[in-house]
């Protein structure tokens, strides 16, 4: 009998360039970098690290360049135990890259190297994979390899999670709806649902009525809404001042996964999720500051036991 793993991620690994500038340079022209710090990134990778350090049996699927494979990231996914067997290599193009840049106003530029990336669209998800998992999470990544991997997924009866996350604009209404239809769970900040009920012309409920059993609404110091069929339930966030608050979604994502995964419920999900997205805020870095299952629990129980 073949053991399964407790969760599947399919999504970006890559490498992220976060960088501080003064200003924003003009066109055709330059501008000095303050501060750059490289750090290892990518929503699918995010998730997939974030499960692995609370204790889930967790495999990967990115797509990634060659140099990857002798890199210190998958020495790290190694030392988790993360399963890779299924990764994507490709021979010509290296792994996806982003490069950030913060301004003195706080806004932010984003540039994205999908590199490696486009060998979704030339690739099938494997169906053992997703044969020997309990559920799938599908990150931002190729559209069309999320929509296959939703429908394996759904046909064979798996937990199937989905945050397009800044992918959001790739997906158009039908392709969007496809993949809303063959999913369990559905992630999204405010911003993101609030975008999706536009571009599906649907509210909350109809949103849900086109398949999510489970709609996950966060809303940073806000907290976070859980939308079901039969309940709304609200719950306050673990606040604290963000260093940088990049991959405080992600693993949000992995904690609540972490949580439905053990059958735990909702709301104890999301006061889970919050614990584990209050850790990664404090240091620079998605995966800088990943917690263990007693971190998370110890700052979980004191939060919310001292607020009831």
């Amino acid at each position: 009998m073949i053991k399964k793993d407790d969760l599947l991620v399919i999504g970006h690994t890559a490498i992220d360039y976060i960088m501080t500038v003064e200003k924003f340079p003009a066109p055709n022209s330059s501008t000095p970098i303050k501060t750059m710090k490289i750090f290892h990134g990518g929503a699918g990778a995010n998730v997939a690290m974030v499960g692995a350090k609370l204790g889930l049996k967790t495999s990967l699927i990115s797509a990634v360049g060659e140099k990857f494979l002798k890199s210190e990231y998958l020495e790290k996914m190694v030392e988790l135990k993360i399963n890779t067997d299924s990764m994507i290599i490709s021979k010509n193009e290296d792994t996806p890259t982003a490069f950030g840049m913060t301004n003195n106003k706080e806004d932010q530029i984003f540039y994205f190297y999908w590199g490696a990336g486009k060998e979704f669209l030339k690739s099938d998800p494997p169906e053992s994979s997703v044969q020997s998992c309990k559920a799938i999470h599908l990150a931002t990544g190729d559209p069309t390899y999320n929509i296959k991997s939703s429908i394996l997924g759904k046909n064979n009866d798996k937990i199937v999670s989905f945050d397009p996350g800044q992918d959001l604009n790739m997906y158009n209404a039908p392709k969007l709806k496809e993949v809303i239809n063959n999913c369990t769970i559905l992630f999204g900040n405010h911003h993101e649902i609030e975008r999706i009920q536009n571009l599906l012309k649907c509210d909350i409920n109809g949103l849900r009525e086109i398949g999510p059993d489970i709609i996950v609404k966060t809303c940073g110091k806000a907290g976070s809404v859980i939308y079901t069929e039969k309940e709304k339930i609200k719950v306050d966030s673990i606040y604290r001042p963000a260093v940088d608050p990049t991959g405080a979604g992600d693993s949000y994502r992995a904690g609540f996964l972490y949580g439905y995964i053990n059958e735990k419920s909702l709301e104890n999900c999301a006061k889970f999720a919050s614990a584990v997205s209050s850790f990664i805020v404090e240091k620079k870095g998605c995966q800088t500051n990943i917690p263990n299952f007693e971190q998370v629990t110890d700052r979980m129980n004191q939060f919310y036991n001292n607020k009831s």
